[in-house]
């Protein structure tokens, strides 16, 4: 069997039954799809830390939500509690107490 040299050179170029410009077709086909397409790779890891963000800031929203209903609770139980809360947060006193407020 006889082959010419064009046909060893082209014998010669296949990788895995492709040839060279064949792998860097899809070479590029692939790298279009990770990178360029709607559904990236980038995209993605932004979407995965994204949700990473809101799911620590569910948590950080329950945790405040339960400390408030603990609070509210407690100054709903407690006359006393609730006359100390107005009087430091919203500088209520009584009628023959005198307010001195030290910043």
């Amino acid at each position: 069997m006889y082959l010419n040299k064009d046909a060893m050179r082209y014998k010669s170029r296949r990788i895995l039954g492709l040839t060279v410009y064949q792998i860097a077709i899809l070479l590029v086909l692939i790298a279009m799809l990770f990178f360029f397409s709607d559904s990236s790779i980038t995209k993605r890891v932004k979407y995965e830390m994204e949700i990473q963000d809101l799911e620590a800031q569910i948590e950080f929203y329950r945790h405040q939500t339960e400390t408030d209903k603990a609070k509210l609770n407690e100054l709903y139980s407690n006359k006393e509690n609730l006359e100390k809360f107005a009087r430091e947060n919203y500088l209520m006193k009584k009628e023959n107490e005198d307010l001195f407020l030290i910043e």
